[in-house]
């Protein structure tokens, strides 16, 4: 996906068409929300498959491998499909990892608070729809729609065995402590020492959860950010370098390059390219 940002509704019309495709399990490198008001779909991801009936929600992470296979239930199917780069909502992608990478989907209730859910929704399609859509508005009503569906979600919570809930609660402190730090030099063992344990412990809890070490992590912190100031600043590379972390702008650039496929300079032409 080259946008930033996308939204699309799906009818009837569109389910159909979806429906008829045979689509294995696949990766994509966005962040993906589903809302789901009418019908249901069978969804695979976290290698289950289960069938869901309207309402409810389903937030997919870059990097998962997932199918969606949306249903008529009663002559209706319809939803809302946001699809965005972590970059868009970069203080908010790490925190929709921790809370929803092993419970995906999220059963609703009808009422005045999801209808709230899909009028954001019909918004931000609106303001899509604009000459020159104002995307720091997008982003505004995007960050409230997922603050609703957290407090939808903190209530339907599955309860957790002890050693879950264990390994959760750390790495949700490591994600805490990651966002406070990111933009300083700091290795594996600044993070271990702050939790106070182990690396070897705290990259065996980021690769069950996250099926990434420390180390991973916090560079991918560190590109969301980048990606974030190239788009929304005037500041060069290496002084966004500098900035988080890395002394040598080639070093920065490099490490950009092999991340982003990419350089900086050339991540940035493009964003504005395709923004303006």
């Amino acid at each position: 996906m080259e946008q930033l940002f996308k939204i699309s509704k799906l009818g009837i019309t569109e389910v159909r068409e979806l429906s008829a495709k045979d689509d294995k399990p696949h990766i994509h490198d966005f962040e993906e929300l589903l809302i789901v008001m009418d019908g249901e779909v069978e969804h695979f991801i976290d290698f289950k498959s289960k069938k869901l009936p309207a309402p409810f929600i389903s937030f997919v992470s870059q990097g998962k491998a997932h199918v969606v296979k949306p249903c008529e239930k009663d002559g209706l199917c319809n939803m809302w499909m946001i699809q965005f780069k972590s970059e868009f909502i970069p203080e908010t992608t790490f925190q929709l990892y921790s809370y929803y990478h092993d419970h995906a989907n999220i059963e609703m209730q009808s009422g005045a608070r999801f209808d709230q859910m899909v009028a954001l929704c019909e918004m931000m399609y609106f303001e899509m729809q604009q000459p020159i859509p104002d995307f720091a508005v997008i982003r505004q009503m995007l960050n409230l729609l997922f603050t609703m569906i957290e407090s939808k979600r903190k209530i339907a919570e599955p309860v957790e065995n002890s050693l879950q809930k264990t390994q959760n609660i750390t790495f949700k402190n490591f994600l805490k402590i990651l966002e406070e730090n990111f933009r300083r030099p700091e290795g594996v063992e600044f993070y271990s020492g702050k939790l106070f344990m182990s690396a070897r412990n705290l990259n065996l809890i980021c690769r069950n959860i996250l099926q990434k070490s420390v180390s991973e992590i916090i560079e991918t912190r560190k590109m969301i950010e980048a990606k974030n100031m190239l788009l929304h600043t005037g500041k060069t590379v290496s002084e966004i370098g500098y900035e988080l972390g890395y002394n040598e702008k080639a070093y920065f650039s490099n490490v950009f390059k092999k991340k982003t496929g990419q350089t900086p300079t050339g991540f940035r032409e493009e964003m504005h390219r395709l923004i303006s």
